[in-house]
């Protein structure tokens, strides 16, 4: 691969150490790491404060019909009601999401029709999944294998002694090994990382924002006609703040979802000390055809690419649960590079 930077090939598709050049700058990936995290978290809090606005905003409405002799709209920002509500729509969101760490992965294998292999049907795959465990300092995951022509992977388990690796077998029949160690790095790097945690939450999370504004959007509400004004108004923000919460929230979902892709990229490069296979894989999972029978909305942001649509430079940026390939290939060719 000519245009892989400062990596090279020999022609068994492995790395040559005598042609190798000089090896990645560790603080780079590192950074690229931290710098992920740091902006996953605060889309993580910036959806806890969408929850938070969306439940206030009931908890004031339900002050205004209450006390219709009250205007709310003279002290916007000082609801108990308001309050009490955001709190306890967080407080959902949070303990939902921690109870779904405990929920089992298997459903998730189910889901995409995922078999579990052993070493003796698939030696070559378990062999690199054990290699990525050890370089990870993590239990093997269990090994699962899709049997479609599409060229993808996805990691799944809330723990790591809890967690499995599928991947399909078009991938296995069309990746030389180098690049099968990139992919698998890149899924190990979800496990190492804690994305299953961060999308189990996050999904919960917007779920029950979308709930909760279905639920507002479908109750029949009238403006109070007390003596005091503004329950028109309070009224009216409800049911924009209804209407703009789930939008946002999914916004937000995605954009995590991208960052986590980002730093997946990173851990992958971390792991195997080169980012050759890995832009080898993601160039072969770029050019392939869509395959309707993988994947599905539920599961979409798990895979290495998105099994339904396909994102590439020209797509919203708003509206992609992956980054662009191109992009991805354009940041692991730039690691290393002072």
């Amino acid at each position: 691969m000519n245009d892989a930077g400062p990596w090279s090939q020999n022609q068994g598709g492995d790395l040559d150490p005598k042609i190798a050049g000089p090896r990645i700058n560790a603080t780079d990936f590192l950074s690229a790491q931290r710098d992920n995290r740091l902006k996953t978290v605060n889309l993580i809090l910036l959806l806890l404060l969408l929850g938070f606005v969306l439940g206030y905003s009931l908890g004031w409405g339900f002050q205004t019909y209450a006390e219709p002799n009250i205007d709310a709209l003279d002290h916007p920002f000082s609801s108990l009601p308001g309050a009490i509500g955001g709190s306890l729509l967080l407080g959902i969101g949070v303990v939902a999401s921690g109870v779904a760490l405990f929920a089992g992965d298997r459903v998730v294998l189910a889901l995409n029709n995922a078999r579990e292999v052993t070493a003796e049907e698939e030696p070559r795959l378990h062999n690199v999944v054990e290699e990525m465990a050890i370089a990870a300092g993590l239990p093997k995951p269990r090994v699962a294998v899709i049997e479609t022509d599409a060229l993808n992977a996805f990691a799944t388990g809330m723990r790591s002694d809890k967690a499995a690796i599928g991947v399909t077998r078009g991938l296995l029949e069309k990746l030389s090994r180098e690049e099968l160690q990139g992919v698998i790095g890149h899924e190990m790097g979800h496990i190492l990382n804690l994305d299953i945690r961060y999308m189990t939450a996050v999904g919960i999370l917007v779920g029950l924002i979308a709930l909760v504004s279905d639920a507002v959007l479908r109750a029949r509400w009238r403006p109070s006609s007390g003596k005091k004004g503004g329950g028109a108004i309070v009224f009216l923000i409800i049911i924009v703040v209804a209407m703009l919460a789930p939008i946002a929230a999914k916004l937000v979902q995605f954009a995590v979802s991208r960052q986590r892709e980002y730093l997946a990229d990173a851990t992958s490069v971390q792991l195997t000390r080169n980012p050759i296979g890995l832009i080898g894989a993601l160039r072969k999972l770029g050019h392939q055809e869509p395959v309707r029978e993988l994947g599905n909305r539920a599961t979409q942001h798990m895979f290495i690419v998105n099994p339904i649509r396909e994102f590439g430079a020209s797509a919203s940026a708003l509206l992609a649960t992956h980054p662009p390939i191109e992009t991805r290939i354009e940041r692991l060719e730039n690691l290393g590079k002072s």
